[in-house]
């Protein structure tokens, strides 16, 4: 059995929104999976130890929303380790939100159904950078039946990508293969504003909530959002989880942020990045919507980071996102960046920094020992 501990924690951001920051400066690790969260003293030792010098402990980003497509290359940008890039940003989970970029994706149920049954099962054995994805969302397509969701559902398709992006537009279409997908155990994810790509189509606030899915995806715009009344309607009248993108409207990014905290509904916020996209590919950019958020809206730096991580885990069934016992050890370690006003990672985020990644770990191991992407943090942790 290997075991890992992490020790000298100064902050510990649990991912729990309920209760965000930990009493606790160490975790161990067995086997990949959190076995102790709490006192140092109360710990036995490990196989490897990592000395944290005081820094900032997290569970591992969710990017909630990527456009990956096969490998870690994208047609859309044209890059290749645009994923590997991220994870240098602190993401250890990729949610794909449908690989609509590839160059004469099929659009009749045959073909929709295989293109996202080789994407489940191509990323449930590939991980660009160390980071898991969830790969294979499937592109409501006319055509596709109840069986067809089962058969995916079993071939490990787990997520329905935006509705809006292909053939099945009306929610009288939609509704229907919604439920099918809910029957099959998957998480619904819908497409919200202004039309991002050929194809695509605007969706409005009536559209979502007569079609019924899990999530609101882009709620401040992909990257044009609906009007401030359909956001707050969304907010106010549905339990959706609400998902804030990068590649959005950053006016409306603090509206929405707002409108959640103003309704008790910080719970129901996830984070993703939108990219690859006609904005590009942005490593930082989960980071860069948790800094928006924490400095420029009523909402703290460690409730901005569990948004980035158990709030998603929970939407997407994924035993991730929390550090606690039993669950998957991906963690990253971060500081006040150089140069910032902040004293440690969360103050740094609440005055809009940036913090400095400074170790990312999958399934308790050292995936990225000095971020490439962020600025270099004060502290730095080692490995003993």
């Amino acid at each position: 059995m290997s075991t890992v501990l992490l020790k000298n924690i100064g902050t510990l951001v649990s991912g729990d929104i309920h209760e965000p920051v930990l009493a606790a400066d160490a975790v161990r690790i067995e086997d990949g999976r959190i076995a102790q969260v709490g006192r140092e003293g109360d710990m036995q030792d490990a196989d490897t130890i990592i000395d944290c010098a005081g820094t900032t402990v997290t569970p591992g980003l969710f990017d909630s929303h990527c456009h990956n497509v096969l490998g870690d290359y994208t047609p859309r940008q044209k890059q290749s380790g645009f994923m590997e890039s991220e994870v240098h940003g602190g993401v250890t989970t990729f949610i794909s939100a449908g690989e609509v970029h590839l160059p004469g994706r099929p659009k009749d149920p045959a073909g929709t159904k295989a293109l996202a049954i080789l994407a489940a099962k191509s990323f449930a054995a590939f991980r660009p950078g160390g980071a898991k994805v969830v790969g294979g969302a499937v592109i409501l397509e006319k055509g596709l039946t109840r069986e067809d969701f089962q058969e995916m559902a079993a071939q490990g398709v787990r997520t329905v990508g935006e509705i809006g992006l292909g053939s099945v537009k009306d929610p009288a279409d939609a509704a229907p293969m919604v439920k099918w997908a809910r029957e099959a155990g998957m998480t619904v994810m819908m497409h919200t504003g202004g039309t991002s790509i050929p194809g695509s189509s605007t969706v409005t606030a009536e559209m979502v909530i007569r079609t019924d899915p899990d999530i609101v995806s882009h709620i401040n715009g992909g990257p044009t959002a609906v009007a401030p009344a359909e956001v707050q309607r969304l907010i106010a009248e549905t339990g959706y989880a609400i998902e804030i993108v990068h590649c959005g409207n950053p006016k409306m990014t603090v509206e929405a942020a707002r409108l959640c905290a103003e309704h008790g509904a910080l719970d129901r916020v996830i984070i993703g990045n939108d990219a690859p996209s006609g904005t590009g590919v942005v490593p930082l950019g989960v980071l860069r919507v948790v800094c928006h958020i924490a400095s420029l809206a009523p909402v703290k730096p460690e409730q901005a980071l569990c948004m980035a991580t158990g709030n998603t885990a929970r939407v997407h069934k994924l035993n991730r996102g929390v550090i606690a016992p039993g669950r998957e050890a991906d963690l990253v370690i971060m500081d006040a960046p150089m140069g910032s006003v902040g004293g440690d990672a969360l103050s740094a985020i609440a005055a809009g920094d940036v913090p400095g990644v400074a170790m990312v770990l999958v399934d308790g191991e050292v995936v990225v020992a000095k971020s490439r992407n962020t600025p270099p943090p004060v502290r730095k942790p080692k490995v003993l």
